[in-house]
């Protein structure tokens, strides 16, 4: 037999990968671990408190913001704070309804359905979690033609917790359903600085202050990134030096990945100067810029262009992408005469 997992575990969707020990030792256990996200935090805090108190399963939660941010860890520590189980899947796996009345009927009462990646189910498996969210049932229908029937399957009371980096492709009658709906945004160097020698901490890395900066400002504000660049800096560190990261070996490890003081990488700057030097700093649609990069659209628009558009290097128009005086800047091509940028420049 199977052994139970005890309360307060989280274990995961078998079409899933489990993340590896490493990356779950970082995680921070609890709200008082988690760094940053003030108010998303305060207002989680509220709500599983109460819900604890109360001894019910918590109300529905979306938390939607860039990817990297805490989203599935916050997950995590829901569970942990109520106790309960987490179930983890993500959007794309559940492509049919039956994939999601599997998963309903294996949760206990008050244990969590995190779905990452939410915006991505299918219409017509999302039209069958209105029922299951508001009145805590499911309608299947078995067979076709003359023999079709439909089955009301009754399903404990659980708590949804959706995280999504495009609310808006939420349908308005799902993000209606969820009691919290809340942002997580980007991390300022200071947050990122304290992530970063907490998980240095946790990976028995030897690290200083001033090395713990450089990488969180080269983090692009997302903790992920920050985590992704301390094993390479230590990596690099143990390679060239005597294992620690100071400011000098910090920054030389990230200018090798050619990330740099700025937390541009290459793909950033290419598609600075691409737009600079094809486009003459636009307006340029994105898929003429994705086309021009060799990358997908999706990845641009996902990845890349939340933290330009952020940091000022860019900017959305009706008229497509243009760049700004700060990009221009970044992207080591002066403005031509007459071009987009030269207007730019001067206002």
């Amino acid at each position: 037999m199977t052994e139970e997992p005890p309360k307060g575990r989280t274990f995961f969707d078998d079409s899933l990968s489990p993340i590896t020990e490493v990356d779950a030792a970082l995680r921070p256990p609890s709200f008082d671990d988690f760094t940053g996200q003030p108010k998303t935090i305060e207002r989680l805090q509220v709500m599983v408190g109460a819900a604890a108190k109360r001894e019910e399963a918590l109300k529905h939660v979306l938390l939607c913001g860039p990817p990297g941010l805490g989203k599935t860890s916050l997950a995590h520590i829901i569970g942990h704070e109520l106790q309960r189980e987490v179930r983890i899947t993500s959007g794309p796996v559940i492509d049919k309804p039956g994939d999601l009345a599997g998963l309903l009927t294996n949760l206990q009462g008050g244990d969590i359905l995190f779905i990452d990646e939410i915006h991505r189910i299918p219409k017509t498996v999302e039209e069958y979690l209105y029922s299951a969210m508001e009145d805590f049932r499911i309608d299947i229908m078995i067979d076709q033609g003359p023999n079709a029937r439909s089955v009301r399957l009754e399903i404990p009371r659980f708590t949804l917790v959706g995280a999504t980096t495009r609310v808006g492709l939420l349908s308005a009658p799902m993000r209606s359903r969820f009691t919290l709906q809340t942002r997580l945004d980007y991390y300022g160097r200071e947050d990122l600085t304290k992530i970063v020698l907490r998980s240095c901490k946790l990976l028995d890395c030897t690290i200083d202050q001033q090395g713990a900066e450089e990488i969180a400002a080269r983090a692009r504000g997302t903790p992920r990134i920050a985590n992704n660049l301390i094993h390479f800096a230590r990596d690099y560190a143990e390679q060239r030096s005597d294992g620690t990261i100071n400011r000098e070996f910090a920054s030389k490890a990230l200018e090798l990945l050619e990330i740099d003081d700025r937390g541009l990488d290459e793909m950033d700057k290419r598609i600075l100067s691409t737009m600079a030097e094809n486009y003459k700093g636009g307006p340029v649609g994105l898929g003429t810029v994705a086309v021009a990069v060799n990358e997908e659209e999706h990845t641009l628009e996902e990845v890349h262009e939340p933290f330009l558009i952020q940091e000022g290097y860019l900017k959305r128009t009706q008229q497509g992408r243009v760049l700004t005086p700060k990009g221009w800047e970044a992207s080591g091509v002066v403005p031509g005469a007459g071009s987009e940028g030269s207007q730019l420049s001067l206002m």
